[in-house]
């Protein structure tokens, strides 16, 4: 079982596209009112004439409704607040990238060590770790052996991490990759 790494991305509104006031060219709109009362439905000339009243704008917020859905705010406002959420949301964003360590079949101890230090910096930053093993010439032949390497590194690296793929030999290469344990 893989963990999702869902980033979702907020649409900016893009407010060239939004319909206001005289724009509105619909014979009949639902009308909210500023404080989330349903008005009905009436003509959008009496729906202007409404906003007008209480020094406001019309804006129409479901035009694919039957009949469109407009609603009486102060749509400035309303702009200047969906822009300030939005760059908030952008900028509270992290996004996590996937960094690579290369293993051999032959490491030694201490350079097993020395690689899964890096690995347990990136870990602990909230990056995923691509560990890779590249077989050359008769390795390929003892892909056992680099499995029991990925292994050992995966034991160093266990508190910080959890494995999103198992190692496993694709062709020439052994392919493990860890995520960090609280993005899961």
């Amino acid at each position: 079982m893989s963990p999702k790494l869902s980033l979702r991305r907020v649409k900016p509104i893009n407010f060239k596209d939004v319909e206001i006031n005289q724009r509105i060219r619909d014979r009949e709109v639902r009308v909210i009112a500023a404080d989330g009362a349903q008005l009905g439905i009436m003509s959008a000339a009496d729906a202007n004439r409404l906003a007008d009243e209480k020094n406001l704008d019309l804006v129409k917020i479901s035009p694919t409704a039957k009949p469109p859905v407009c609603k009486i705010m102060d749509f400035g406002k309303f702009k200047f607040d969906t822009q300030k959420r939005e760059k908030e949301t952008r900028r509270n964003q992290k996004v996590s990238e996937l960094k690579e360590v290369w293993l051999s079949m032959t490491i030694d101890k201490h350079d097993l060590e020395t690689k899964a230090k890096h690995a347990r910096k990136f870990l602990a930053a909230g990056d995923k770790v691509k560990v890779s093993i590249r077989m050359r010439g008769r390795q390929a032949a003892h892909a056992t052996l680099g499995v029991k390497v990925m292994e050992d590194f995966y034991v160093l690296c266990e508190d910080l991490s959890v494995q999103d793929k198992k190692p496993s030999t694709e062709g020439r290469s052994i392919i493990m990759i860890l995520v960090p344990k609280k993005a899961t």
